[in-house]
């Protein structure tokens, strides 16, 4: 599931666009210079907004509260999200804005990009989905499944959307990307995670993706209604 999009990415770039796309996927890798700002957006947006939302809903009950709350070895928890977060951005984050992103962009508005590469993204990660949801004896449990096909198809979509968003202010920077894949790897389903399962874990993904949709429309409407800037020049000639 990690390597898969690096290995696709690295070999589509050197197939279609040659050395020179090679170098300038690693110049992308390397584009560390952008404003403080869009690494504050890249490192806080998912682990703000899931703990406001999880918060909210631990009004009605504690199986919401996020897992640095409940959790009994809090230092592990975060040593694991930190470890393994930065390794999915990296390797994932090396086909979707590596290659993905840059063929869609000139083409198609920062939203229609999001979208389309943001349900490829949650249909990479669907088998996996479909293989964690048998119950103990081995059959399949519509409870474990839908959970988790709700965050594909609705949270994932949302934040490849702002995804594409931040990669357009930042001038093509794979490293944000980066930065913001590792943050949400992190926070869910690690860091941040609820002890819910079932129809719990369901609701909390539900509003989690309407309150990611609403920050995508905050997003545009802080834009003058629009996301995108003028459309991309293709990043190898």
């Amino acid at each position: 599931m990690l390597v898969g999009p690096s290995v696709a990415g690295i070999l589509l770039t050197g197939f279609v666009y040659g050395k020179a796309g090679l170098r300038q996927l690693l110049h992308r890798l390397l584009r560390w210079r952008v404003g403080a700002r869009w690494y504050a957006v890249a490192l806080l947006t998912v682990p703000l907004l899931v703990t406001a939302v999880l918060l909210a809903l631990s009004l009605t009950s504690p199986i919401f509260l996020p897992g640095t709350f409940t959790s009994d070895d809090k230092a592990a928890l975060l040593l694991v999200g930190i470890a393994y977060g930065p390794a999915a951005g990296f390797f994932e984050e090396l086909g979707w804005p590596g290659v993905a992103v840059p063929g869609l962009r000139p083409r198609y508005g920062v939203l229609s990009t999001g979208v389309i590469v943001g349900v490829l993204w949650g249909a990479w990660h669907f088998l996996v989905n479909l293989w964690g949801s048998g119950g103990p004896s081995g059959a399949f449990s519509l409870l474990l499944f839908l959970p988790q096909f709700l965050f594909y198809v609705g949270v994932l979509p949302a934040y490849r959307v702002l995804m594409v968003w931040v990669y357009d202010r930042t001038d093509g920077s794979l490293l944000v990307a980066m930065l913001m894949h590792a943050s949400l790897t992190a926070s869910l389903p690690l860091i941040l995670a609820p002890p819910a399962t079932g129809v719990p874990l369901l609701t909390s993904y539900l509003v989690l993706a309407t309150a990611m949709w609403g920050v995508v429309a905050a997003v545009a409407v802080a834009n003058g209604g629009k996301l995108s800037r003028q459309p991309l020049r293709r990043q190898v000639a």
